[in-house]
């Protein structure tokens, strides 16, 4: 095959001087040749053509060192294994090197902008010269004059504009601004070798359809690297530079016929240079333009990942450390260039996604989100929703994030329910008492008085006009073990008088428990019954700092950048000890018999130390559980994005199973279990820290008598639907009405609902 004729890379460039020696005889000429140099290939300016400068006052032909701010790059996103999962960009780039570029694609840009690029300083005299004529003759712009060096400039100097007026001043015809770019060449090509210089023009010109320098183009025109394109290609995006808008292949048939004129001429141009033969050219002129379009690789929309990209997004865009102004720190993510690890984990991600999609179907109308966290990390390692992330209603998309707070993209969240009593019991673990503690409780819970429960400014909290019911009643002795294993209402109503509603406020807030609006929690009697409304993410980091013994570690999505020099900055977690150890690990030994003598004992543990709590909401609005071992917390919620105290969890089918109601242990809880299984598959067990027994009394959960079976509320196995009755959750009633953990009947607005 012949090879194509190369510009010399190497051969030795013109001296400035002998290139400013001519500019100097040109502007000593008068007024054209001054019109010349300082604005070549302009438009006419007022009557006569050409505006009237003084060569010897208003020519400054010292080189002006330009500011070359690093053009946008895109930011590309790594799950904890550095895989890609995501990238964002302002414009979509990526810088290579000169020997990462093909010599055809030199040798095309060169051949059609600037072929005497080797030859000439920073200003082309014959070229402008030639302009000159071309445009006279026009009567207008006809040929531009410019070098492949000034082109350089000016997309500096467009790249580095951040306001509509800068970028206009950029572009603006005008003398002042040609000779500014006259003056920041000179410096530019004192300053780089001309291979340098070729090597940024590519980089940072823009060649349509969204792709900013060569490498990107390839890609989204061809669907190859740089270094890979052919002759047809390389004439193609060679071509593409003139106008990108007018060529640009992405809007249309009328703008891809444009553009494969464009690619002949360059083919034309290149063999009459000498550059390839008139039979190279005329083969390459009858192949098809063959533009792939291949699809950019976008943001969270296109990831795998997309509520955890979410996270990570907003985790950057809402934080000061990377940014004092917004505006900064939007820059920061779509500008950088920069290589975020992330913590998600791609295991426990699938393991996540497909027990979700066991139990949940992505045309249901209740929607099933779950994530896990790290305990002592406070690492997230999956976020994972039964619905796509998206705009398109028609096919069952979420606009927002479904896993997470509004801080990080989500919406108000759902009611947490009975998984807040886990607080409650903390709370009562921390002020002293003991496991097998506990109080005589009724079918049905009253305030004696507004003052019964009082939040933290003091004001009071309580509803005398409002009864909290266990449905079939169950009055009888309950203590912190079986009156969680059983859920009971009532039980957990006293408990929180006991112990104070600041006290139980203070110890959620304790283990980051924040609305998911980002609102201020709701201080109500009913706090402990879950009627704010959370997010996965928040509750299953609370529930990690329990499984950490007591170590409270804020969500970390982000484990390490790097910046586009290679500077490596590592975040490590931000942790406190938010709970006595001792305390935590009695909490865990009695959330670990919900499993074995509660309301998850009809699904069952997952073969190793596991802990946690199911939680249902009034009249079975939305349900959660909520759990975790040493090694790793999730929590699970399913509710209704329509409004989930219009479109309860009642006589719907879900998953392809019907159920007459939807509680924690019907489908959250298996979704938890399943999860578990395959997460934690390669992960050596870690066993639970054992109960201070003289501290807490009894020697835990494992030596108490399995609790009569009507103790639990919400026992619904997963696989008998309705037909699986559950007793009520205080312990009587066998076949009653399901029995309710969260019976507030406040429907989100607290106990006076």
């Amino acid at each position: 095959m012949r090879r194509h004729r190369l510009w010399g890379m190497q051969e030795p460039v013109e001296k400035q001087s002998s290139a400013l020696s001519k500019i100097a005889l040109l502007a000593g000429a008068g007024v054209a040749a001054g019109a010349l140099v300082a604005g070549i290939a302009l438009p006419a300016v007022g009557g006569a053509g050409f505006g009237f400068i003084s060569a010897t006052n208003e020519i400054n032909l010292a080189p002006e060192e330009l500011v070359e701010p690093p053009p946008a790059e895109v930011t590309v996103v790594e799950d904890s294994k550095g895989k890609p999962i995501a990238r964002f960009y302002e414009q979509y780039r990526e810088v290579v090197g000169f020997d990462e570029i093909a010599p055809i694609m030199k040798t095309a840009i060169i051949s059609i902008e600037d072929y005497r690029f080797y030859e000439h300083g920073p200003i082309d005299i014959e070229g402008t010269i030639r302009a000159l004529a071309k445009n006279l003759q026009a009567g207008g712009v006809a040929q531009g004059g410019s070098s492949i060096t000034q082109q350089y400039v000016k997309q500096v100097l467009l790249n580095a504009a951040d306001t509509e007026a800068a970028k206009n001043k950029a572009l603006e015809a005008s003398y002042a601004r040609k000779l500014k770019e006259l003056r920041y060449a000179m410096a530019v090509e004192k300053k780089y070798t001309k291979d340098e210089i070729l090597a940024k023009y590519l980089n940072i010109a823009y060649f349509g359809a969204s792709a900013y320098g060569v490498e990107a183009a390839a890609k989204r025109f061809f669907g190859v690297r740089a270094d890979q394109l052919t002759l047809p290609q390389a004439a193609t995006l060679a071509g593409a530079v003139q106008d990108p808008n007018a060529t640009d292949p992405n809007l249309g048939r009328k703008q891809r016929e444009k553009l494969l004129k464009r690619r002949n001429v360059v083919l034309d141009r290149m063999a009459e240079l000498g550059k390839i033969s008139k039979e190279e050219a005329e083969e390459a002129k009858a192949t098809k333009l063959g533009y792939k379009g291949t699809g950019l690789p976008g943001g969270c929309e296109s990831s795998k990942y997309p509520y955890f990209c979410i996270y990570v997004r907003n985790e950057i865009l809402k934080n000061p450390d990377f940014g004092k102004k917004a505006a900064d720190r939007v820059k920061f993510l779509n500008r950088g260039g920069l290589t975020i690890k992330t913590t998600i984990d791609s295991g426990m991600q699938a393991a996540a996604e497909k027990a979700i999609k066991k139990w949940v179907h992505t045309s249901d109308n209740p929607v099933a989100a779950e994530a896990l966290v790290q305990p002592g990390t406070g690492a997230i390692k999956a976020m994972a929703a039964s619905r796509p992330y998206g705009g398109d209603a028609g096919k069952h998309e979420m606009a927002y994030n479904l896993v997470a707070d509004a801080a990080h993209g989500g919406g108000i969240g759902f009611q947490a329910g009975s998984t807040f009593k886990t607080f409650t019991l903390i709370a009562a673990l921390n002020k002293g008492m003991k496991v097998n503690d506990g109080f005589n409780v009724g079918a049905g819970y009253t305030a004696a008085g507004y003052s019964t429960f009082k939040n933290c400014a003091g004001g009071t909290a309580g509803d005398p006009s409002h009864t909290v019911t266990n449905d079939e009643g169950a009055p009888g002795w309950r203590t912190l073990q079986t009156g969680t294993w059983g859920s009971v209402n009532t039980f957990f109503m006293t408990l929180e008088q006991h112990v104070g509603l600041c006290e139980v406020v203070k110890t959620a807030k304790s283990l980051g428990i924040h609305r998911s609006d980002g609102n201020k929690l709701q201080e109500y009697e009913t706090f402990t019954l879950g009627t704010n409304e959370m997010d996965p993410v928040t509750v299953a980091n609370a529930y990690a700092a329990i499984g950490a013994r007591g170590k409270y570690c804020a969500p970390m999505a982000i484990s390490q950048i790097t910046d586009r020099d290679g500077k490596v900055t590592t975040y490590k977690p931000k942790c406190r000890q938010a709970l006595d150890p001792e305390v935590a690990d009695a909490a865990a030994d009695v959330l670990s018999g919900v499993f074995t003598r509660g309301t998850m004992r009809g699904v069952g543990g997952i073969g190793r130390d596991a802990a946690g709590k199911t939680g249902t909401t009034d009249s079975y609005a939305t349900a959660w559980f909520a759990g975790f071992t040493p090694d790793l917390a999730g929590a699970v919620s399913i509710g209704d994005p329509r409004g989930s105290q219009t479109h309860k969890l009642n006589g719907v089918t879900i998953g392809a199973r019907y159920y007459g109601v939807v509680a924690g242990a019907s489908i959250p809880g298996p979704i938890w279990k399943d999860t578990m299984l395959a997460a934690l598959k390669d992960v050596p067990p870690t066993k639970f820290t054992p109960i201070n027994a003289a501290r807490f009394g009894g020697c835990g959960q494992s030596c108490q008598p399995a609790p009569p079976p009507d103790e639990g509320e919400e026992d619904r196995g997963p696989g008998d639907n309705d037909d699986w009755r559950s007793e009520d959750n205080g312990g009587g009633g066998g076949w009653g009405n399901h029995g309710r953990e969260n019976d507030t009947g406040g429907n989100g607005r607290g106990p006076f609902g």
